[in-house]
Parts: C-alpha cells; sequence; structure tokens
C-alpha cells in the first residue's frame, strides 16, 4: 500500500509521520465532511469511537470552528458499564471531545446509568426510527490487534447477526475475545449503521496497526478481521488515517 493517498480495495490511505500531522489531516477531514453536511440539513450526527487512538483527534476536533449546536455527537459502541464508570466509552467522549466549541453540541449515549444492555439496544434503535434521523456526516473508527473495529470482535458471540441485523447497533458478547478486556457485553454499531455515513474514517498507528490492517484487507473472511466491515459496507469509501509514529 503507498503511503501516498491513493484508492486500494475501496480504501483511501493517508500516511502521516507524526502525531500532530496525523490529528491535523483528520481533523481538517472531518471538518470538511460535517461542514458540508451541515449546508445540507438542520441537524447532523457524528459517531465517535472511544479508545487511546481516538482520543487526540476527538480533543483537537472540539477546538474546530462549527455550528455545534446543530451537531448530535454519538458513539460507535459501548461497554456495560455506567455512563460515569472509567471503562466507559461516553465518559471518554465527555472528557476529550465534549469541550471547547464542542461543548454546544448535544450528546446522545448509547447506555444510561443501571440500564440493562440489550434495553440500551433496543432504545438506541427505537431512537434512530422515532424520527427521520439526522444525517450521519461521520462515523469515526479504531482498530485492535485482532483486526476488531467498533464491538465486532472475531470469535464474539453475536458477531454473525450483528453483521447481518437491519439495524444500526446490535448486542455482542465478547466473552473470551482477549481485546475486549474486562467488558465482554458490549453494544456495537452494525455495518448497516456504518452506511449511513457520509464519512468513514479508519484512525490507526504504528506499524503493527498497519500490518494487521493489510493482513485484513488480504483476507476475504469478515469473521476473522471484522474491520473488513468498514472497507465493504455499502456506502462512502474508507479512509484511513494512519500515522507511522
Amino acid at each position: 500500500m503507498s503511503d501516498a493517498a491513493s484508492p486500494v480495495q475501496n480504501v483511501l490511505w493517508h500516511a502521516t509521520a507524526d502525531e500532530r500531522a496525523w490529528v491535523d489531516a483528520a481533523v481538517a477531514e472531518l471538518h470538511e465532511a460535517m461542514s458540508a453536511a451541515l449546508g445540507q440539513t438542520g441537524h447532523v450526527l457524528l459517531l465517535v469511537s472511544g479508545g487511546s487512538s481516538p482520543a487526540p483527534v476527538l480533543r483537537a476536533l472540539s477546538t474546530i470552528d462549527l455550528d455545534w449546536s446543530r451537531v448530535i455527537v454519538s458513539l460507535v459502541d459501548e461497554r456495560d458499564v455506567d455512563p460515569a464508570d472509567v471503562g466507559s466509552n461516553a465518559r471518554l467522549v465527555r472528557d476529550t471531545l465534549l469541550s471547547d466549541r464542542a461543548a454546544k453540541a448535544a450528546f446522545w449515549p448509547l447506555r444510561e446509568a443501571g440500564q440493562a444492555l440489550d434495553d440500551a439496544v433496543r432504545v438506541a434503535n427505537r431512537r434512530w426510527r422515532a424520527m427521520p434521523p439526522p444525517k450521519v456526516a461521520a462515523v469515526v473508527l479504531g482498530m485492535g490487534e485482532d483486526a476488531h473495529t467498533a464491538s465486532l470482535f472475531p470469535g464474539a458471540a453475536g458477531l454473525e447477526s450483528a453483521l447481518a441485523a437491519g439495524d444500526p447497533y446490535a448486542e455482542v458478547d465478547a466473552s473470551g475475545c482477549a481485546a475486549a478486556g474486562p467488558w465482554p457485553r458490549r453494544i456495537s454499531l452494525t455495518p448497516a449503521g456504518m452506511s449511513r455515513a457520509s464519512l468513514r474514517l479508519l484512525l490507526i498507528r504504528g506499524a503493527g496497526k498497519r500490518a494487521v490492517f493489510e493482513r485484513a484487507l488480504a483476507t476475504d473472511d469478515v469473521r476473522k478481521a471484522p474491520v473488513r466491515v468498514a472497507v465493504d459496507a455499502p456506502g462512502a469509501q474508507l479512509h484511513v488515517h494512519w500515522c507511522a509514529a
């Protein structure tokens, strides 16, 4: 795969040498996509991931000049924990993105305090169906060393039903999947949900993650490399922002 931005198997690859350039390039692309979406409709939806890779991009994104009062931020996935828990993706997003200028954005968490996970899935899907959903301006994804994205883990219970789901969210049980850590039960965006986004953006760093992604491109078995859904789901081309450092 070339270090220049070039289409490969429905992938547009953006390579940068250092974190600052990586953050700036990703934020610039998100800014462009969100501005374009806001020019077409009243409100837009931005779906973001937790984890260490997206965090610096989310912090920088919070400072951009945008009509954040017309932006609804929600999550790509969430763990079966209360929103204030240290393992909550909602907590990370509040601490990184929902500050500075982005403090004016609305926030749709995926799980409320004390809520059962199956109820959280039903509520999230009902929210998308209850009104004409805002235009999904962008979905920001990460990827694990096991080639998972969102909470679609290789070998997870519920993976195949999530991959085939018509709803935007599904419940996944990643018990036995090491990358899930102490939070195996999850709610995850599905390929059906991912396909709604005008911009599909994957953030990865380092030679190891690049190798994982390239191996995923070389396989056609999404069950072994679920990050393939970001490539293969209908809709927008996947933009991969990779940083060497």
